[in-house]
């Protein structure tokens, strides 16, 4: 069963900045995609940000010029988020994914910006 484990969440100021990282327990390499999704009170999981394993990155409208998504070892992601807004606030969910459709998830860290 794959585990992926998010860490990094917290309580930041808006303008602010936050890294997430997601450890899995297989490499990147097993996957298809590895990515963030993010879910606010209220509303739909959204996609944040994804990599695939050859390094070809994808952004949200919203997480383009502040978010950075990266490999940071074998299968560690992390997600380098700046200039942060209230609205940003969220729990931000790990996922993988491979070819065949099959997608796991993280439980999830959350995020809040607020003065």
């Amino acid at each position: 069963q794959v585990q992926l484990v998010e860490s990094g969440g917290g309580l930041v100021q808006p303008g602010g900045s936050l890294r997430l990282s997601c450890a899995a327990s297989e490499t990147i390499f097993s996957f298809y995609h590895m990515g963030w999704y993010r879910q606010a009170p209220g509303k739909e999981r959204e996609l944040v940000a994804t990599i695939t394993s050859d390094g070809t990155t994808n952004y949200a409208i919203s997480a383009k010029g502040r978010f950075t998504i990266s490999v940071n070892t074998k299968n560690t992601v992390s997600l380098e988020m700046n200039s942060l807004k209230p609205e940003d606030t969220a729990v931000y969910y790990c996922y993988a994914d491979r070819r065949n459709g099959m997608m796991y998830w993280g439980k999830g860290t959350l995020v809040t910006v607020s003065s």
